[in-house]
């Protein structure tokens, strides 16, 4: 041993190289809100219908007052004839407003089936000369005495009225707006014709309306129903599968809005495909691999059985303690390189780490292992603190299958030394060695699972360094190989 470190010296008594590392223990995650499933149909159905449900009464609304509208044209036409003509009767003599108006004209003008009619004659001043003298007057207002007929809304004993009203100038000399001698004349009705055209010209609307929407709601939802049957379709196809088919679904036959979807299902499919394969070549392998150290294990058992010698059966016991801790060993990578493999990166539980404690501790555990190997184990580190987001676990099972890896390809006498220290943005865990190297045209294959170099007399599964692959790309991270300032490899694993 070197003296690089001398707190190497104290290995941990309760951690025996390449012995399997704690299980990790992931909470589960509370469903940060509940799932609440939707109708597509009833969504669709919602926005197209409810949009046409509110504006129905506002169209209603306003369809009765253009009704109205339309229906105060030809009446308000008619009474401003009336006006007219009774303000053609108005005279003044000896100083006196008077109208020839005949009985017949009087009847006449009031003649109406439905509605009932007013009139009214005043002087400049308010006073009465022929008509109704319950009809009010207007308010006083300059451009009403243009000599134009006017509109006002009014009532008389409770019933609205519609009034035309005009003064008339009683000076012909003068303009309108100049004659100080004018007379009112005033011409109402009641709105019950127009409230009954109104009503016709709504019924008209309307009552069609009412049977419009029904078939406007059959025609929405056929429209609806035929318009989602490739989902219906698609559906259908998926269910017809077989549970083993995992092939690609033709996105020729859906519409093109579900195309993305369809894509999208479809690298999920070749996703799990992929790992469905992995892991059945996982099993396949893991269970050729177990078939040597288990049938090496039966034989030294049964050749132990035989024997009567006693020196013979220990040997035997020996080799079948031999095989036992292969066997183990192969096991607990097993699961780990399963849970690396198997483990998301959201489920791990990151926290910081300082890469220099953590990789003394995991040195200090192989340090006996480096005696019985006659290995010279050593540890160096920065004055700096170099630290990670990591599982410490997990990166003491990485470090451990480095170190497992160089101590079983250095040769007796030789060293291995273990670094942490950072470069630029990076955290770099290095594992140099004095052993035979690796060739560049090997380096690509090494961290294969079950993978073992030709000719290596080391023994091993060939799952450490595919341990190592995966556990840093759980954090992000890469490995490398170099050669060796003086011989052997230097494994490299960044951080970031």
């Amino acid at each position: 041993m070197n003296d690089r470190d001398a707190g190497l010296l104290a290995p941990d008594p309760d951690r025996s190289p390449g012995a399997a590392p704690e299980p990790l223990y992931v909470p589960p995650s509370p469903e940060s809100e509940e799932n609440i499933q939707h109708s597509l149909f009833g969504e669709i159905l919602d926005w197209m219908l409810a949009p046409l449900l509110l504006l129905w009464p506002m169209s209603i609304a306003i369809t009765y007052l253009v009704a109205k509208s339309i229906a105060n044209g030809p009446f308000d036409h008619a009474l401003e004839d009336r006006v007219t003509v009774l303000a053609q009767q108005v005279r003044e003599e000896s100083g006196r407003i008077v109208t020839q108006l005949p009985g017949s004209a009087r009847d006449i003008l009031r003649a109406d089936d439905v509605d009932s009619v007013y009139y009214q004659v005043a002087d400049a001043n308010g006073q009465f000369v022929d008509g109704d003298r319950e009809l009010p007057r207007p308010r006083e207002d300059d451009a009403d005495k243009d000599g134009a007929v006017h509109f006002r809304q009014a009532a008389l004993h409770g019933n609205p009225l519609r009034v035309a009203y005009l003064y008339v100038n009683l000076d012909p000399l003068l303009p309108p707006a100049a004659s100080p001698r004018k007379a009112l004349v005033q011409v109402a009705e009641t709105l019950d014709k127009r409230a009954l055209l109104a009503n016709e010209i709504i019924k008209g609307v309307i009552l069609p309306q009412f049977i419009i929407l029904p078939i406007i709601l059959a025609l929405v939802w056929f429209a609806l129903s035929r318009g989602l049957s490739p989902l219906a379709e698609l559906q259908e196809r998926i269910r017809a599968r077989s549970s083993d088919d995992l092939s690609p679904i033709d996105s020729r036959q859906v519409p093109e809005e579900i195309s993305p979807l369809v894509g999208s299902l479809n690298d999920m499919l070749g996703r799990l495909a992929q790992t469905i394969d992995m892991q059945k070549r996982f099993i396949a392998d893991a269970a050729h691999q177990m078939k040597t150290p288990l049938a090496g294990m039966r034989m030294q058992s049964e050749l132990a059985l035989r024997q009567v010698d006693p020196d013979e059966i220990h040997r035997s016991l020996e080799q079948l303690a031999k095989s036992s801790e292969s066997a183990t060993r192969l096991v607990n990578q097993l699961l780990a390189l399963a849970r690396a493999e198997n483990q998301p990166h959201a489920g791990l539980a990151f926290e910081e780490i300082e890469l220099g404690p953590l990789a003394r501790a995991t040195v200090q555990d192989w340090v006996q292992a480096s005696f019985t190997h006659g290995i010279d184990l050593g540890f160096e580190e920065q004055d700096e603190k170099v630290s990670i987001a990591g599982h410490a676990l997990m990166l003491r099972e990485l470090l451990s299958n480095l170190i497992d890896n160089a101590l079983r390809y250095t040769p007796h006498g030789g060293s291995v030394t273990v670094r942490v220290r950072r470069d630029g943005p990076h955290a770099l865990l290095e594992v140099e060695d004095t052993g035979p190297g690796i060739a560049p045209s090997e380096r690509a294959h090494v961290f294969e699972r079950f993978y073992r170099i030709l000719g290596s007399s080391a023994t091993g599964s060939g799952l450490g360094l595919a341990i190592v692959r995966d556990i840093a790309r759980l954090h992000g991270g890469d490995v490398r190989i170099e050669d060796a300032a003086q011989g052997g490899a230097v494994f490299t694993v960044s951080f970031p």
